[in-house]
């Protein structure tokens, strides 16, 4: 019989002479999905139960997740469960030899470490199945760390899965370092109430979780009560009730299935997803500006802006919840609701049509041009062998692909093709309306360039009520990115907004106010119903004297406290940590903010941001001097790094150390020659030491590249008049009036240089 593991000793007796009919069945399901070694990281938590007896009961539901990818996300490595080759197979790397081998029925790696020797690593678990399987290592301190070596599945070969070359031993991209650690970024979506138990005082792991891989706990929460009842009938009502498992919503699947930060550990069936996690923005670095998925941003994202999301689809009314499968074969899936007469459950949604046919697919039945999903949710690869689909369900248009650079699927498939060939192909389809179709591409593609034309538009957006939230609240966290202290009343209008995800966005806008306009726009967000829109607000609040908060300082308060369990919840991540400690330096809570901030370098030492914020931190406490010796520590530790480099030179500067702070920052412009922030600083620089001709030859490229940086030409605009070069400085000045037509000051320099040299 499977072994039940002991809660307590009156229930093993109790579910041993309640399970025996089940036996063997339970043994059978269990074999499918465990491996046969004992995994130590297993442990019994307060109101779970033991995975293994769920199948004594729901031997269907059970069957059917053993076969999905969800029972496979993590193993005990086994001969059983590792899918690659360690018969000495050996792969090279940037120079790196990595060697894959056996001992004694056991899995090893033999690669470069974080001290950059070479050194034999145990392989402890799998992780993931296909298409492709990566592999955990202990390196000590309780750290499992994800090898960014991995098994092609389909190929049947090794892949490494970074970009460019390799990071440097130690580092944070290293496969040794924070990025790559198990504990930190796969935890809580691989395993069943998997908790890190991080000790901040020692830095070592202390990790547990109730199974292995992904369960039904994983989605239907703790099942201790479920099975106390289960073996008891005769309970009462009561306790019948409060034994109920909870189905798994879509607030279940997006906890993982989302590109997000955790707020809080305890996520479960019926629980806010807002008040446990904080999703990401349409961001350009994220999204295409149409929303189609660009970085590796998982289903949530995308499919919160489409009408689906907005009409009450959710995830298992296309995915089998247990078996992971969608519910239909090619086109029948979607017909289930568009097609005629189609589904009534969508009010106002009318999802039906004639879809399914050649006159409107345009390519034969059956073909791979004529599947819905190719067409609106087009595949992208993540990990180099993992396509994803796209959920925002977009129409092709490849006109916006010729003006933006965003894929569709026409050139996509037809490879070779022109996006101009795509869009007269369409346009002899179905004519020219397409083109008119409304988009948010155009908005955010221009406000993406810092274009304030785009305001606008993405005002229209964010009024919009038959937008998403998810867009509405990019449009606001964009308008302020542009906009700035004209942005303000567009702020306090979403702060006010039904949707809370507009509302986080708001919140998170307010960053891009002065900070004397944001107590006014979203201090009414310090009592919001959402952790999420909370932890927002009291972080763009963090500068806000505690006298001027009137009646909302005990909301700012609470607010607060639910920002520290954030950062008490992500004691491992050397970013909340930074986060988190600049709140506190912006309380004045100076002596608390430093031992954050120093934490969040131990954490990751080679984390850039992590020393710029300690040293900036000193500065904002009047510690020139002790921010010098910060930033002067981190470039020993990194001279490679722009950043650390500009900002000392910025703190030699403060401190009148002249000859050397023009060093510096003439090191982060080599390191980063096309960012006009250090050029425009250098330049100052070199004038205020006299060196005024070296300053104008270094802006002077602009007149040339016709770069249409409005700090970079302006300085440029001064340096040509101080040295008495007029027609220069008018020639910038239109430039500049072009492209900032609303700027007085602009247009009245531009008629001053205009009427001196008769113009």
């Amino acid at each position: 019989m499977t072994v039940i593991r002991a809660w307590s000793t009156n229930v093993r007796d109790a579910l041993v002479a309640f399970l025996l009919p089940f036996a063997t069945l339970a043994t059978t399901v269990a074999a499918e999905t465990r491996s046969v070694w004992p995994d130590p990281l297993v442990a019994p938590h307060v109101g779970f139960a033991d995975e293994t007896i769920c199948a004594s009961c729901h031997a269907e539901q059970t069957a059917a997740f053993a076969r999905s990818d969800h029972a496979k996300a993590m193993a005990v490595a086994d001969e059983t469960t590792v899918r690659a080759s360690f018969d000495d197979t050996r792969f090279e790397h940037d120079g790196v030899e990595t060697r894959f081998f056996k001992r004694d029925n056991r899995f090893f790696v033999r690669t470069e470490g974080s001290d950059g020797a070479l050194s034999d690593f145990e392989v402890k678990y799998t992780f993931g199945y296909h298409p492709l399987q990566q592999y955990l290592v202990d390196i000590g301190g309780g750290r499992l760390q994800a090898l960014d070596i991995a098994w092609d599945a389909a190929k049947e070969e090794w892949i490494w899965l970074g970009k460019g070359s390799a990071p440097k031993p130690g580092s944070t991209y290293h496969w040794t370092g924070p990025f790559y650690r198990w504990n930190r970024t796969c935890i809580d979506c691989h395993s069943t109430d998997a908790r890190n138990n991080f000790q901040p005082e020692t830095g070592k792991y202390k990790s547990t979780y109730v199974a292995t891989s992904v369960g039904c706990q994983s989605c239907h929460g703790g099942g201790a009560r479920h099975v106390n009842w289960a073996q008891n009938p005769s309970m009462g009502s009561a306790a019948q009730s409060g034994a109920v498992m909870p189905k798994g919503d879509a607030g279940t699947c997006y906890a993982c299935h989302s590109r997000r930060i955790k707020l809080l550990d305890g996520f479960g069936p019926g629980k806010a997803y807002l008040d446990y996690f904080s999703p990401a923005l349409m961001r350009q670095d994220l999204y295409f500006p149409d929303g189609q998925i660009l970085d590796e941003v998982f289903e949530y994202g995308s499919f919160q802006q489409s009408k689906m999301a907005r009409a009450g689809v959710v995830c298992v009314d296309c995915h089998d919840a247990h078996a992971g499968t969608v519910r239909a074969e090619a086109n029948a899936l979607c017909t289930q609701c568009h097609a005629e007469p189609g589904s009534r459950r969508f009010a106002g949604y009318d999802p039906t049509g004639a879809f399914d046919t050649i006159a409107h697919t345009r390519h034969p039945t059956g073909s791979e041009g004529a599947q819905c999903v190719n067409c609106h949710m087009p595949q992208r690869t993540y990990m180099k062998v993992d396509p994803r689909r796209d959920h925002s369900f977009v129409v092709p248009r490849p006109d916006l692909s010729e003006r933006y650079g965003i894929p569709n699927a026409c050139t996509s498939c037809h490879e070779g093709k022109t996006n101009s060939w795509a869009a007269a192909q369409m346009d002899a389809w179905y004519g020219k309306t397409w083109r008119d179709r409304p988009t948010v591409a155009h908005a955010f593609a221009s406000a993406a360039k810092g274009d304030r034309s785009s305001v606008e538009a993405l005002r229209n957006f964010l009024a919009d009520r038959k937008q998403s939230g998810f867009v509405r609240a990019s449009a606001v966290a964009e308008i302020a990115r542009v906009a700035g202290s004209a942005s303000a009343p567009d702020v306090k209008a979403a702060a006010t907004d039904h949707d809370a995800l507009v509302r986080l966005g708001a919140a998170e806008a307010a960053t891009n106010l002065p900070p004397d306009f944001r107590l006014d726009a979203i201090g009414v967000l310090l009592e919001d119903q959402a952790r999420a829109v909370r932890v927002a607000a009291a972080t763009a609040l963090a500068g806000t004297q505690l006298e001027l908060l009137g009646n909302e300082r005990r909301a700012f308060g609470k607010a607060a406290d639910d920002l520290k369990a954030y950062a008490e919840a992500n004691a491992d991540v050397a970013e909340v940590q930074g986060r988190y400690g600049l709140f506190l330096s912006g309380q004045g809570r100076v002596d608390e903010a430093e031992k954050v901030l120093l934490q969040a370098i131990v954490l990751d030492p080679t984390l850039a941001g992590s020393h710029v914020n300690l040293a900036e931190h000193y500065r904002l406490a009047g510690q020139n001097d002790k921010s010098e010796r910060a930033y002067a520590a981190a470039v020993r530790s990194l001279p490679d790094n722009a950043d650390l480099r500009y900002g000392h030179g910025l703190a030699l500067v403060r401190t009148k150390v002249m000859t050397e702070a023009i060093e510096e920052l003439e090191a982060a412009l080599r390191l980063e020659p096309s960012d006009a922030r250090y050029r425009t600083t250098l330049a100052l620089a070199l004038d205020a030491v006299g060196r005024t001709e070296e300053a104008y030859a270094l802006l002077d490229k602009i007149i040339v590249d016709r770069t249409e940086d409005p700090d970079l030409m302006g300085t440029a605009i001064g340096l040509a008049l101080k040295l008495g070069r007029h027609g220069e400085a008018l020639t910038i000045t239109e430039r500049l009036a072009r492209l900032q037509p609303d700027n007085s000051k602009v247009a009245a320099l531009l008629a001053r240089l205009r009427n001196a040299l008769g113009k």
